[in-house]
């Protein structure tokens, strides 16, 4: 399997230096287009941090041929775009429908060499950044990193945080921004890569047509073994000068004697280790990443087993990163409840130091090769993915074909490469060693403050932007394609597969199956449903069905915790229960081979789990600490007080986990939940994948057949939910945040609402797009107040909530606000418009074929269409229904789903003074 990650991939080189990468996959009627520059913040230095980072926000703002935000072209497109800045890169990716392709092209090709900086955008674009970066200051995990890696890499770019430092970003100008972009985006410093259905001749004409005219950098030399650095006095002075940073050679840094500390406020401690590593093209790596699998990949892992097991850390996370230039080993440790820093650390000295004298056994060691291998694989099923990793190989690698040597490296790896790996890099003094102590903490000003006086402030937001202008702007559409591709196309087409219902089959004990083949892959996904939720939990045990759904892996009558730990390991297999308000949800996924060993686990475990008490208690203090840090996350405490605004005392969605209650959980109240809830006539299984549906169905006949009920299913009855009098807000403070988020919203609809596909298209032109929508466009894009804003219909079997989410800054969050309230207000007064409407519906339309691409998405969608008891057609008839929503009912819907002056309002974070609160 693994040769076929680059089987297929043809390299091109265009006269003006761009690398093209084209692989032709025939699975979907999709493609993907990633644009890839070779620079990061590895090309900078203080003073400079975080420019990289502020021109990939720049690159959305227009060209001088199309002045317009780009994200409004990608979603007219229905383009699932973005972009992201790294170490060694910035990457640019969207997946559209394959007649999309060269409008995409054309886009990209615009913006590599005529974006437009502009004082007031870059003022604006600022702003966010800041808030971005401030968003992740809210997260001590980042803190603490962030002082860690300045300690290993002083001297070295790697060591300052990608993203940049506020510091450094309010001091950009839009000349030094300017001249990084004339630097580094050009073709010669590019690489282009194409995934999908396209044909390789035709597309590569389309490439030297759209692509070779653009001219590579100027150069006053060969680059050689130079680099282009960001620094101050380049781009402040020069401006498109080769040089050479002296400061950013890497040498690792000698190991600090004591341990870097951060007292701050913060729910729990947390210990960070970092080891340098060498770059991605040395040989050790594959070892190292084999190693890091046998130290913290899953309950049998070496350093679970030493910290989690034993009760010292609620969970031990690791990664071997490798970069251009150098990489590290990084391992966090988040410390169980009331547990020593310095204890864990000597424990996970120990571990490491135990493995490094007495060796690895060769058990491990395939275990270890086949989970990764598998992880691959697993993870390059859709064409998104396979792209990724073709641009991330070429740029940090330089040779796209990496993976596919690294993988055969793998193979090789045995246990004397794992004791001469952690002896050579894991040692005593290479290591830096960060604490987070955490301070006091109090969440403070918690409480409804209903006030009909709200704040309301001449924030009015500009008329929307004319679609009309948005067409101007936006590239032909190749409708020539899909003509050509339905002749000469080849393989085995997931659009093909996509259009075949799956075989649907109900078992004499009630349980639901639906099987899809696709042969794409040697692979298949498992999605399930249960009908579990946290709906069901007593008032005073809230939490008691997340308990039972996450301890269900933890033993059964003939296997323990560890034997199906290491079953599913074995074959880089895995299968997780999560509990949301309305059931709970199964995610599996394994190679083709191993779907019976899957199978047998899965039907095991909600067959025969005995839910042993020392595994509970352990989960208990685990989930107590979880809770700890989860009440620490401005965006979790908004939107716990968000809900319990909206759903009133005994509704069933009202209640939330607590100390308390978790406290209150007992093993027989496990054993009862599960007995209760668990039951084959409220479950149903979807599986997507490369298997003979006959086979299947046989398989899971014998597994579930002999799954008994009794009696009817419990049923629960929602109270009906009014709407807020008034405008409700509520301002929790958390002490040590930076950013606040906050849930805005009311009452919404259920899956059956005859208005459900008219509130889609109102949904993704008020705020279905954080670039492209009204909300995005206004509080974003314009006044530049928020990092990310959008809204949704969370909408299930029962009524959900209408939510808006924003991150602020504390001193933009009541503009933000009241910009928002006048958008509510504009829509549900004026209505939107035809044009708004055609485009949101376009958008829906191509977004849901991208998704349908994906098999993780389509099984998904396959299950929840079952779930909600909906005709059998549905996966392929929602397109049409989108597509007959006029203009009249999406006004109608923002009539009545739209309430400005009845919502809740909850801003969490950093405190507010007075004067800018809301009241």
């Amino acid at each position: 399997m693994s040769s076929t990650l680059t089987e297929n991939v043809r390299k091109t080189v265009l006269e003006n230096g761009l690398t093209v990468l084209t692989k032709e996959v025939h699975t979907a009627p999709v493609v993907t287009v990633q644009v890839w520059y070779q620079v990061g913040s590895r090309n900078e230095e203080p003073g400079v941090n975080g420019i990289t980072h502020q021109l990939e926000h720049m690159m959305f703002k227009g060209t001088l041929n199309r002045p317009i935000q780009f994200g409004r072209l990608f979603s007219a497109l229905g383009s699932d775009s973005n972009a992201f800045t790294s170490y060694d890169q910035t990457a640019y990716y969207g997946t559209v429908e394959r007649n999309k392709l060269k409008a995409l092209l054309v886009l990209e090709a615009d913006r590599m060499q005529n974006s437009q900086i502009e004082p007031e955008q870059l003022a604006s674009e600022k702003r966010v950044v800041i808030s971005e970066l401030q968003g992740y200051e809210n997260s001590p995990e980042y803190r603490l990193n962030r002082a860690v890696m300045q300690a290993v890499f002083p001297n070295h770019a790697y060591g300052l945080p990608v993203g940049g430092t506020k510091a450094d970003v309010e001091k950009f100008e839009v000349e030094q921004v300017q001249k990084y972009y004339r630097n580094f985006y050009t073709p010669d410093n590019a690489v282009l890569v194409i995934v999908g259905d396209f044909q390789t001749a035709n597309t590569l004409e389309t490439i030297k047509e759209v692509f070779g005219k653009l001219a590579k950098r100027v150069r006053s030399e060969e680059l050689g073994e130079t680099r282009l650095i960001a620094s101050v006095q380049e781009l402040g002075v020069r401006s498109e000068e080769l040089g050479v940073r002296s400061k950013n050679t890497f040498t690792p840094s000698t190991s600090l004697s004591t341990p870097i500390v951060l007292r701050e406020p913060g729910a729990g401690g947390l210990l960070q280790v970092v080891y340098p590593l060498p770059d991605a093209n040395q040989p050790d790596v594959p070892a190292l990443d084999v190693m890091d699998y046998i130290f913290t990949e899953g309950r049998n892992s070496r350093l679970h087993q030493a910290l989690v097991e034993s009760g010292l850390a609620n969970e031990v996370t690791a990664s071997v990163t490798s970069l251009r230039e150098s990489g590290w080993y990084e391992v966090l440790v988040t410390a169980g409840s009331k547990q020593d820093l310095k204890k864990i650390d000597s424990v996970l000295s120990s571990a490491i130091a135990n493995v490094a004298e007495k060796g690895v056994t060769s058990e491990e060691v395939e275990r270890a090769k086949t989970q990764l291998t598998a992880d691959v694989i697993l993870s390059n099923r859709d064409i998104t993915s396979q792209a990724m990793r073709l641009g991330n190989d070429q740029t940090t690698a330089g040779d796209y074909r990496y993976t596919d040597r690294y993988l055969a490296a793998v193979r090789l790896v045995n246990p004397t490469d794992i004791v001469a790996v952690i002896n050579k890099y894991l040692t005593k003094e290479a290591r830096t060693v960060g604490f987070f102590e955490p301070t006091q903490k109090q969440i403070t000003e918690v409480g409804d403050k209903p006030d009909s006086a709200h704040t309301t402030e001449n924030f009015s937001p500009v008329a929307p932007v004319l679609f009309s202008e948005v067409m101007k702007y936006l590239p032909p559409v190749d409708l020539a394609t899909d003509a050509l591709l339905a002749v000469v196309g080849k393989g085995s087409r997931r659009e093909d597969i996509a259009q075949i219902l799956p075989q649907q089959f109900k078992f004499t004990n009630g349980l639901r199956i639906l099987l899809l083949r696709d042969h794409s892959t040697p692979t298949v996904t498992l999605s399930g449903h249960i009908q579990a939720g946290t709906e069901f939990d007593p008032d005073n045990q809230a939490g008691l069905a997340a308990f039972v759904a996450e301890t269900l892996l933890h033993g059964t009558n003939s296997k323990d915790v560890l034997t199906i730990a290491k079953v599913l390991a074995e074959r880089g297999a895995s299968l997780d229960f999560q509990s949301y308000r309305e059931g709970v949800h199964i995610e599996g996924d394994s190679l083709a081979e191993d779907l019976p060993i899957l199978l047998e686990i899965l039907a095991d475990v909600v067959k025969n789990c005995t839910f042993p008490i020392k595994e509970l208690e352990l989960h208990r203090q685990q989930t107590l600490t979880d809770l700890q840090h989860e009440l620490d996350e401005p965006s979790e405490v908004a939107r716990r007080i968000f809900v319990q605004s909206i759903y009133p005392k005994k509704h069933p969605l009202h209640t939330f986990p607590t100390e308390e209650s978790l406290q209150q959980i007992q093993r027989q109240d496990v054993i009862d939940f599960k007995a209760k809830h668990y039951r084959p006539d409220t479950t149903v299984l979807a599986l997507v994948g490369d298997f003979d549906l006959d086979k299947v169905r046989s398989l899971i006949k014998n597994e579930f057949g002999n799954w008994e009920v009794s009696g009817q299913a419990p049923r629960l009855k929602y109270p009906p939910v009014s709407m807020p009098e008034k405008i409700v807000s509520v301002n929790p403070v958390l002490p040590g945040k930076t950013q606040a988020v906050t849930y805005m919203g009311c009452t919404g609809i259920n899956r059956y609402d005859p208005r459900f596909h008219a509130a889609l298209v109102l949904n993704q032109i008020l705020g279905g797009d954080t670039l492209s929508s009204r909300l995005g466009a206004e509080v974003r894009d314009r006044q530049g107040l928020s990092y990310g804003i959008y809204s949704y219909f969370q909408a299930g079997k029962n009524a959900g909530t209408f939510v808006i989410e924003m991150q602020t800054s504390p001193e933009d969050s009541t503009k933000a606000i009241a910009s928002t309230r006048q958008i509510l207000q504009q829509i549900h007064q004026q209505g939107v418009t035809a044009l708004e409407v055609e485009t949101a519906k376009r958008t829906l339309i191509s977004n849901y074929n991208v998704s349908l691409a994906n098999p993780e998405e389509l099984t998904d969608r396959i299950l929840m269409n079952e779930v909600y008891e909906l005709d059998k057609v549905e996966l392929h008839s929602v397109t049409d229904k989108i597509q007959k929503v006029t203009l009249d009912q999406v006004n109608q819907a923002a009539r009545e789903l739209l309430h400005p002056d009845q919502i809740v309002v909850v801003t969490a974070g950093p405190s507010v003074s007075p004067e800018k609160s809301i009241r």
